[in-house]
């Protein structure tokens, strides 16, 4: 019986021509073109192989795809394709979930050998630990966030001069990151009004502090910047299912934070004026 293959790429161009040379080496192959229609395959029809692209109409959604496979039918090699090299870090992370990744645009002579010999000598899948959602894991290095944060803070040439220690700093930030796990956790559109009140505080304190409204844009940029790089260090130990629903999540608190920090910021310019 012919090796089954899902392939997953949202351009139809590859999914064509990609699929006419997997069938000419002997591959029995089902397209999908998005995450909805690779969710449905998989849970119709029994597949050998999972060959996914790895952003399907938004960034990342093939995780999604073989987290979904690695559950509905373990024993399945999974592979990913990217056109990102400098994705190539992140994919490193994860390759206890894949069987192995490969760079857009394929070598189709390197991927029919790649697919083929995985096969052969393909090992079960260590069962898989526990995963955790973006919440969980904000909330364990919320002292590893803070530590980063600070040094990029001190290392920008604009804020480092401003003239505050460490402790004012980043004492707000603690209450920032509670407040993004916390929206995670219970799928929450809202900013609560503790989280509000405190927003507007921080905006006041940056005001008296010397601060100007780009400079509190760009301590919430770096904090993003910061939450992307211990999210990404730890994509090993994550849910791939709900991390880009969880990240949409932390991106819209973070904005809505910032705004009531600004606002905050002009009340304060206001009566001081």
């Amino acid at each position: 019986m012919a090796t089954r293959i899902l392939f997953v790429d949202d351009e139809a161009g590859i999914r064509k021509t990609l699929k006419m040379i997997l069938v000419q080496h002997g591959f029995d192959v089902t397209t999908a073109a998005t995450v909805r229609e690779a969710l449905e395959h998989l849970n119709s029809t029994t597949f050998d192989v999972l060959l996914s692209d790895l952003n399907i109409g938004q960034p990342g959604d093939g995780f999604t795809v073989v987290s979904a496979m690695r559950r509905v039918q373990p024993g399945a090699a999974t592979f990913i394709l990217t056109g990102y090299p400098d994705f190539d870090t992140a994919l490193q992370a994860i390759r206890s979930q894949v069987d192995d990744y490969l760079l857009k645009p394929t070598d189709v002579p390197t991927l029919i050998h790649t697919i083929k010999r995985r096969l052969e000598n393909r090992q079960p899948m260590p069962p898989e630990r526990p995963l955790k959602r973006v919440s969980e894991l904000m909330q364990e290095n919320l002292g590893a966030i803070i530590q980063e944060w600070l040094s990029l803070v001190k290392q920008h040439s604009e804020l480092a001069i401003i003239p505050v220690n460490d402790k004012e700093r980043v004492d707000h930030l603690p209450d920032v990151v509670k407040e993004l796990a916390t929206r995670v956790d219970v799928l929450s559109e809202v900013t609560s009004p503790g989280a509000k009140t405190a927003a507007e505080e921080h905006g006041k304190v940056r005001a008296r502090q010397g601060y100007d409204i780009p400079l509190i844009v760009i301590e919430m940029r770096l904090l993003q910047r910061v939450l992307s790089f211990v999210l990404q260090r730890n994509l090993i130990r994550m849910d791939l299912s709900t991390v880009i629903g969880d990240m949409m999540q932390v991106g819209e608190s973070l904005q809505e934070q910032l705004e009531f920090s600004i606002r905050g910021f002009q009340q304060r310019a206001r009566e001081a004026a």
